[in-house]
């Protein structure tokens, strides 16, 4: 067991829980909301970045959360981690960002990129990773533009943000079936985008 003086010392330099910045913030003390920024602000970049591409866009986005979370923190009631209820806040803000960017259109193999061409015709094989996964993320950003924003959302959702089925319901307000029934749809169309670059090889 650690001395008194340990114990005063390790108490010392524990950082504050969520809840007690919260608790601080709420009390007056809004510098006390930096942390929290700090904190959760790569997670909320990475998630904004699912949704846009330009990286003003991006900064944008959230600015944003943290506006409208630092705004509405009295709502906040603590029943669950203050994760959970910022990333729900950061999802519904990314929604509005694609509902008001929307640039849905068709694409075909004549706006493939050099790389994006190449990542086509060595599929399966041997090839450097870091092009690899530059050249399938501008692909996938061009698969997603196709689709309506609300199908988008729900495609970002369950395939990169790994959300369950019930957690996107959750999230969206639509029903289970409908989120399942959207994602297939979505996951259709997105086939087709491939199928119509290179129908030889993905039918």
């Amino acid at each position: 067991m650690g001395s008194p003086v340990e114990s005063v010392n390790n108490s010392a330099v524990a950082e504050p829980t969520d809840k007690e910045l919260i608790a601080e913030v709420l009390d007056g003390h809004t510098a006390s909301f930096e942390p929290l920024v700090v904190k959760y602000q790569p997670r909320i970049f990475a998630l904004a970045r699912r949704y846009a591409r330009r990286e003003n866009e991006v900064e944008d986005i959230a600015q944003t959360v943290f506006l409208k979370a630092f705004s509405k923190l009295s709502s906040y009631k603590g029943t669950a981690p203050f994760e959970h209820w910022l990333m729900r806040t950061a999802t519904y803000t990314c929604y509005d960002f694609l509902r008001k960017h929307q640039r849905n259109r068709e694409w075909n193999a004549t706006d493939l990129s050099d790389e994006e061409n190449d990542w086509f015709e060595n599929l399966g094989e041997e090839s450097h990773a870091h092009t690899d996964r530059e050249a399938a993320r501008a692909l996938v950003d061009k698969l997603l533009d196709e689709l309506k924003p609300e199908d988008r959302h729900i495609i970002i959702l369950l395939e990169l943000e790994r959300k369950s089925i019930k957690e996107i319901a959750d999230l969206t307000g639509l029903s289970e079936s409908n989120v399942k029934v959207k994602a297939h749809r979505a996951r259709e169309k997105m086939r087709k985008s491939v199928d119509r670059l290179n129908p030889e090889k993905y039918l």
